[in-house]
């Protein structure tokens, strides 16, 4: 693949990644009650702090991503919360048959994205990152 292109296409995957949980997080700072009565109702203790550490994780994370900023970290951190939370709460084998369907297609998005973050961490954020420009010898080896 040209050179080129792969960075483009590195920096729109991470963006695209990042923007999905920076969005969401966001989502969830705007509704904390309710992330935290949704985090009570699968009976998860401290909900409240759940909700705002998920929030957090997920915004701050995001943005990590977008930036390329400890893009390694933060998708690392977003993936094991990816998978938790994929667990946890779309557990479609374990609901009523008319919920099944909806659960395991967020099951299984969730899995996707999970991939795709184990990617960066596997990959790094690319050339076009806080990180390449923070440790501009270490990019060029």
């Amino acid at each position: 693949m040209n050179t080129a292109l792969a960075t483009v296409a590195v920096l729109l995957g991470r963006m695209l990644l990042g923007g999905f949980f920076l969005y969401f997080g966001l989502q969830k700072f705007g509704s904390l009650e309710g992330t935290a009565g949704y985090i009570a109702s699968q009976g998860l203790p401290l909900p409240a702090v759940l909700a705002f550490a998920t929030a957090a994780l997920e915004a701050l994370g995001g943005l990590a991503l977008i930036v390329g900023l400890q893009a390694r970290w933060a998708a690392l951190a977003l993936a094991a919360f990816t998978l938790l939370a994929s667990v946890l709460f779309h557990a479609f084998w374990a609901m009523p048959a008319e919920q099944q369907f909806m659960q395991q297609l967020m099951f299984t998005k969730n899995l996707a994205l999970t991939g795709g973050l184990l990617m960066i961490v596997a990959l790094g954020a690319g050339p076009l990152s806080v990180d390449t420009l923070r440790r501009p010898a270490a990019a060029a080896a």
